[in-house]
């Protein structure tokens, strides 16, 4: 049937099951906009308008991280796609499937330096899975169609579509395809033929190579698992958890892989790395098989990478070969799903019994810390969440010490439960994507941790918040510094604090006020849990505003580039 190009867009959104998109228009989009004045595609499709298109791009990886669907985002040419390229890195350093959709200049003024053209393409070919010009408006369905499979296959990720504006008010013959049949189509399976990194090809584990991790396991007398993010991304948490319970070896989190084995599980012993626990960078050193799994050894988890693992062989699972042999050479590694593989090791594994080591771990868990002030401790914050809200939470950070805070203190029970920039490292992510994880699951408490550094870089979110009544506690650590910096700081550079004392507005609460959304400011644990039940309570968002010190640090820490058993602190 013949359609203009711009309904055939919104067509091939529904066939996907789009029903949310996050965005900012501007000229070049407007016909793209035109398709959503009330008629059937804002009816079907609810668009949600941002303070900024950076905003735009973490609730769409928000949305994505919280409902495992893939996110959209629509911004125009110039600076409204550049401002998504922060939003892009994000999601393709961890891996979370996004489509971003921009219209460009027409045809004629490529090339030509006019009003508001950039390549796009070109500027995000490194930090997309993929990405497509659009000039032939034939061409249209089946780029949409091949993007959202290829976000989603193997590896997810996010993926670019840049549509010329002449291609947007060109008519075009449409030709519906339902979802289920997008990778059984020709097309799709040529891509999948032709782009292995897509992931429409779905690559069984070898079993020969199960055989000989299985041997593996049967030798080692310490082993240890280390979970990343890749358990999350596959849907993997349950065979995973059963995986650990069979061989019955301490489990280290990556922070990516919080969730993937709840953190009270007897067999979990924290997160590793710079922030890591004692137990966990004890256990990589003192293992003698580490089986990596949705884990890419950031140099955040290693540190020294010569020092790291240093008595043990090591395995790694991943669904991406090129993260195999990138920063730790293994001595064995399965290509493939985590899902797939583990449910392949599972039939070949007997019972364990490490009960030995599992002890000596055991053994090596640090007790917290005996608190005799009654002023704010992050520990005591966590604390009080927990006891109020329990697991039915979402928590979506911003990046610093709140970030450290937030994996350390709280005990994720499952996936997605927290959500935040791992491998970019994005300040000012954690407000858009907390909306975006509050509209995918309107029923459950979505909590977004700051500090007063990123707050500065996103508050103006709160008017998205507000404005859609997607209702977010904000914890705010407030320390009036750049506290992860300051830390630094503190402890490497002789305490010359340059260019991190925040001693200036805005005085947030009044900040979130002006957006409708109640601020409360408290200095103590019983003022903060009073603060806390009426924010749960009154079901329109609200700031808490702690008042911590500025020397309150993260521990423990690891130098960067050490070995991680060497701590800077405990």
């Amino acid at each position: 049937m013949l359609m203009k190009s711009t309904q055939v867009l919104f067509e091939c959104l529904l066939e996907q099951g789009v029903d949310t998109v996050f965005g900012y228009p501007g000229g070049t989009i407007l016909n793209v906009y035109d398709q959503l004045d009330g008629g059937r595609y804002g009816k079907k499709i609810r668009h949600i308008l941002t303070a900024h298109e950076q905003g735009a791009s973490h609730a769409a990886d928000g949305y994505a991280r919280a409902t495992g669907k893939v996110g959209v985002c629509f911004a125009t040419s110039g600076p409204g796609a550049t401002n998504l390229t922060t939003g892009i890195a994000t999601a393709y350093m961890d891996s979370s499937p996004v489509v971003f959709l921009t219209v460009n200049v027409t045809e004629e003024l490529i090339g030509r330096d006019a009003f508001q053209e950039v390549d796009i393409t070109g500027v995000t070919m490194p930090i997309t899975k993929c990405n497509y010009l659009v000039r032939d408006a034939s061409q249209l369905a089946d780029v949409i169609r091949e993007a959202f499979a290829i976000a989603a296959g193997g590896r997810p990720g996010p993926v670019l579509i840049d549509i010329l504006k002449n291609v947007t008010s060109q008519t075009v013959d449409y030709t519906p395809l339902p979802k289920e049949e997008h990778v059984k189509s020709g097309r799709l399976a040529e891509l999948a033929a032709r782009r292995p990194s897509s992931g429409l090809k779905r690559r069984k584990p070898d079993e020969q190579d199960i055989s000989i991790l299985a041997d593996m396991i049967a030798d080692a007398k310490k082993p240890l698992i280390l979970a990343g993010g890749g358990i999350i991304r596959s849907k993997a948490a349950e065979a995973f958890t059963e995986f650990a319970e069979r061989i019955d070896a301490p489990v280290a989190v990556t922070l990516m892989g919080e969730g993937a084995i709840p953190d009270r599980h007897p067999l979990c012993t924290g997160m590793i790395g710079m922030h890591g626990t004692y137990v966990s960078n004890m256990a990589t050193t003192e293992c003698d098989l580490l089986i990596a799994v949705g884990a890419r050894f950031s140099d955040r988890v290693t540190g020294s990478l010569k020092h790291f693992a240093e008595q043990a062989k090591v395995a790694q699972i991943d669904i991406d070969r090129s993260e195999v042999d990138k920063n730790v050479v293994t001595d064995h590694h399965i290509i493939g799903d985590a899902a797939q593989v583990l449910e392949a090791l599972l039939d070949k594994l007997p019972q364990y019994d490490h009960k030995e080591w599992l002890g000596r771990m055991e053994s090596q868990k640090d007790a917290p810390p005996k608190r005799e002030s009654d002023a704010l401790d992050p520990r005591e914050i966590f604390a009080c969440v927990y006891e109020q809200l329990g697991d039915d939470v979402i928590i979506a950070t911003d990046v610093g010490q709140h970030q450290m805070w937030s994996a350390q203190y709280y005990p994720y029970s499952r996936p997605g439960q927290l959500i935040t920039s791992g491998g970019f490292g994005t300040m000012g992510f954690g407000l858009g994507a907390a909306i975006g994880a509050k509209i995918g699951n309107p029923d459950t408490v979505v909590i977004h941790t700051t500090g007063d550094g990123c707050l500065r870089m996103n508050g103006n979110e709160f008017a998205t918040e507000a404005y859609y009544h997607a209702p977010v506690i904000t914890i705010l650590f407030n320390n009036g510094a750049l506290g992860m910096v300051r830390q630094w700081q503190t402890l490497i550079y002789e305490k010359r604090y340059v260019a991190t004392n925040l001693d200036r507005g805005p005085d947030f609460v009044k900040y979130a006020e002006a957006f409708g959304i109640p601020g409360f400011r408290v200095t103590n644990r019983e003022e903060f849990a009073a603060a806390l039940k009426k924010a749960v309570g009154g079901n329109q968002g609200a700031l808490i505003e702690c008042i911590i010190d500025s020397d309150e640090m993260v521990r423990p820490m690891v130098a960067g580039g050490a070995p991680i058993d060497q701590f800077l602190l405990r």
